[in-house]
């Protein structure tokens, strides 16, 4: 799941943070996995974020430790994200 808050002050960026509950993921190395690759794919779009708060929450077990998986998992959530800020900003110009 991931939330998102925009913030009236520009010029600050992005910020992310993460939450990986111990229950759905036991392994130390499991979550320091995700939370690696939430971070990284953060880090390579932020520019487009423009100025919010981003939280991305594990909400249910991951089938598996797949990196890849979960790396396109994150991409989906952050297109979403980013098509959703394009669209809010089109609506704004509008008016």
């Amino acid at each position: 799941m991931l939330h998102y808050l925009p913030r009236p002050v520009a010029g600050f960026g992005a910020r992310l943070g993460l939450v990986v509950g111990k229950r759905l993921v036991k392994s130390a190395v499991g979550r320091n996995l995700i939370k690696r690759l939430a971070r990284e794919h953060f880090r390579r779009r932020r520019e487009g974020l423009g100025s919010c708060d981003v939280v991305l929450r594990l909400l249910a077990r991951p089938e598996g430790m797949d990196r890849n998986k979960i790396s396109a998992e994150i991409d989906l959530l952050l297109d979403r994200l980013e098509s959703r800020r394009k669209r809010v900003a089109k609506d704004e110009e509008r008016w």
